[in-house]
């Protein structure tokens, strides 16, 4: 079934190249390069940039299907809001010395503002559900996929009956049947993500599973566009984290403090039965002599 998704900004400029004259393929070429620009320069601005007259910017953007600049900007600037890198300022304005310090700082900031919305008694509740689900299920995609893993390693040494999706050579569906109201299901959603995983939200919803969403999207009464999950699935715990950045890459800082966290408490919570397992593991390393 054919897509009906507006064509993006981008994709608009990319099918309209062959037939664009020598001015307006200049300013085309300037925005593939620097898509982010026209999220934040005027019309002057931008024409300035590419060398080329405001009737060229304003031929150009009505040639992309655009009634004006205003909406070929808006247009971009949902792009650039949804975490696409190449929409971001990849070239810094600051000495190598205020580039590290602002990259610190912003990672402090993101870690500060998460968790004043987070409380431990929130992430104690999730760590006991953990203990007492048959079995935890850690789905991530893409960046989060890594935050998954890492995750998975550090509640494993806790919990023996944990699944980290996707699975290698297995389909989603293989995995996803098995869940069942006895399981605990952690999804990470994390700009930007797969499409796919609307449709894991919809299964997930149709579960009486507990489940726990960790994302860095506003929660939908706070802004006009629409987070990939609250429409389809109501979790039973949300845990929001801030990933904003100086630079084009987000920053994670916040979110793995937060996988810290819910790993310790889990430890912490599991007492001697979670301590006896450590300990047979640590045995199990001397055996097979493997660190």
């Amino acid at each position: 079934m054919p897509s009906t998704q507006a064509p993006t900004f981008l994709s608009r400029i990319r099918s309209a190249l062959p037939d664009l004259h020598p001015s307006e393929r200049r300013l085309a070429d300037t925005l593939l390069s620097f898509p982010g620009e026209i999220a934040s320069y005027s019309a002057t601005e931008l024409s300035q940039l590419a060398n080329v007259s405001n009737a060229t910017v304003t031929r150009f953007v009505r040639r992309l299907g655009y009634s004006s600049f205003d909406e070929a900007r808006q247009a971009a600037r949902l792009t650039q809001q949804s975490g696409a890198a190449v929409f971001q300022s990849l070239v810094s304005k600051q000495g190598p010395e205020s580039a590290l310090a602002a990259h610190i700082e912003q990672s402090r900031i993101n870690t500060e503002n998460s968790f004043a919305g987070i409380t431990l008694a929130e992430i104690d509740e999730i760590a006991s559900a953990m203990l007492k689900a048959n079995r935890v299920w850690i789905i991530g995609f893409r960046t989060a996929h890594a935050f998954a893993v890492y995750l998975g390693a550090q509640m494993g040494q806790i919990l023996p009956n944990l699944t980290l999706l996707p699975q290698a050579g297995q389909t989603l569906a293989e995995s996803l049947c098995s869940i069942d109201k006895h399981d605990l299901v952690l999804v990470f959603s994390l700009r930007r993500p797969i499409k796919q995983l609307e449709n894991i939200f919809r299964e997930l919803a149709n579960t009486d599973a507990c489940s726990l969403v960790i994302t860095d999207t506003p929660a939908l009464s706070q802004i006009n566009t629409t987070p990939s999950f609250e429409n389809l699935f109501n979790p039973t715990w949300t845990l929001r984290v801030q990933t904003t950045a100086p630079g084009p890459l987000f920053n994670h800082a916040a979110v793995l403090a937060l996988c810290h966290l819910i790993s310790t408490r889990l430890l912490e919570l599991s007492g001697p039965t979670g301590r006896r397992r450590l300990l047979s593991i640590e045995a199990l390393h001397d055996t097979l002599d493997e660190i």
